[in-house]
Parts: C-alpha cells; sequence; structure tokens
C-alpha cells in the first residue's frame, strides 16, 4: 500500500515562490508516474502537472495552461521525492495541493490516477 506525503505549504504573498514536496512510503515513486492536482474551496479538484517515469532528464511533463511558465515538476529518485516549483503565485492559486501516483510509467492518457496523498493547503494573500 502506497502513502504520499505532500509537504511545503504555507501562506504565501502574490509573487512569490514556493517548493512543494511529495514523499512516498510503502512503494518507490521512481518507476511511476506522478502528478500534482489542486482543490479551490468549493470547486473540483483539477489537474496542475505530471512527471512520467521515463523520457529524457527525469521524465516528460505535462502541465495545465495556467501553470504553464510558473509552475515546475520534477523528481529526484535518489531521494525518492517530487516537487514542485511555483514561481509568480497569484491570489487564484490558493488551494490544497495533492500530489498523486499512476500504476504505470508513462503519463495517464485520461489523467486519472490510483493513489493519493492527504494535501497540504497553499494559501496566497497579500
Amino acid at each position: 500500500q502506497v502513502q504520499l506525503v505532500e509537504s511545503g505549504g504555507g501562506l504565501v504573498k502574490p509573487g512569490g515562490s514556493l517548493t512543494l514536496s511529495c514523499t512516498a512510503s510503502g512503494r518507490t515513486l521512481t518507476t511511476y508516474a506522478m502528478g500534482w492536482f489542486l482543490q479551490a474551496p468549493g470547486k473540483e479538484r483539477e489537474f496542475v502537472a505530471a512527471i512520467s517515469a521515463i523520457g529524457a532528464s527525469g521524465g516528460n511533463t505535462d502541465y495545465a495552461d495556467f501553470v504553464k511558465g510558473r509552475f515546475t515538476i520534477s523528481r529526484d529518485n535518489v531521494k525518492n521525492t517530487m516537487y514542485l516549483q511555483m514561481n509568480s503565485l497569484k491570489p487564484e492559486d490558493t488551494a490544497v495541493y495533492y500530489c498523486a501516483q499512476y500504476d504505470h510509467s508513462w503519463l495517464p492518457p485520461s489523467r486519472e490516477y490510483q493513489h493519493w496523498g492527504q494535501g497540504n493547503q497553499v494559501t496566497v494573500s497579500s
């Protein structure tokens, strides 16, 4: 049974940066595609970014349009950790951020993941 734990959230001012981390236990993170999702208050959970376990530079990546150029997903296979570097944060980025794991090494075609973390709050406010 894989367990995913997010960390690194908190309060940040608009325009600021924050890095989220996701660690896995019970199963390695390194050979499976991983993703980040967010859920804002009163809204459905939505896709943010994903990284496969294959491809150059640690994996192929996929981003939602609203984070392209601002967020970067990466993985450190030695540390068994995935990251989401978030720059130029906006108040509308305020949400609970979840990491997720897919049961295969490639990116899921429908952005559907089988395993989820508990979530970590990110608040962007002055």
